[in-house]
């Protein structure tokens, strides 16, 4: 295992943590100098915060610890690919690079839908590793939204019992 794929495992424990209370299963993990400075994982749901997305979590902890906005020599490791607010706050928190697991379709601003990380037009560009143990990032999601699809067709059945009169 090289040292990527080992604190995206971190980063997948995060997410598993997120898992276990109903968030979707989205961890960071922010390193510097191979020790773990900040670790978060998805709180949106939780917290009702748009904004508690695991990567901003684990930025605004990154930058308490360290008594600084400028995360100049830091590697963030996150299960999926930062949204554009995410990637927003990775290019104003100077991290130097981002190593994502799973791609997002729909809202992925690290290489998949447009890259904010790499574009030369802001003043501060990002190293971007993509499909570090993706397979195993991608299927966390998958499996989460499987349930809560089961769990919502059940529920409409348990409550509304005469939808067959």
């Amino acid at each position: 295992m090289n040292k990527d794929e080992y604190f995206m495992e971190l980063a997948i424990q995060e997410a598993k943590r997120a898992e276990t209370i109903g968030e979707v299963p989205i961890g960071a993990v922010i390193v510097v100098d191979n020790q773990i400075v900040a670790k978060a994982h998805n709180l949106r749901e939780t917290a009702q915060r748009s904004i508690a997305h695991a990567e901003i979590l684990a930025i605004d902890e990154a930058c308490r610890k360290l008594g600084t906005w400028r995360l100049e020599k830091s590697t963030l490791y996150v299960t999926l690919e930062p949204c554009p607010m995410c990637a927003g706050a990775i290019v104003l928190s100077r991290i130097e690079r981002v190593v994502y697991g799973a791609s997002d379709l729909k809202a992925g601003c690290a290489g998949t839908l447009m890259n904010l990380l790499t574009d030369e037009r802001f003043n501060h560009q990002a190293e971007v590793v993509s499909g570090v143990k993706q397979e195993e990032c991608a299927l966390l999601l998958t499996n989460f939204f499987k349930k809560l699809r089961e769990k919502k067709k059940s529920n409409k059945k348990v409550m509304n019992p005469f939808e067959n009169d």
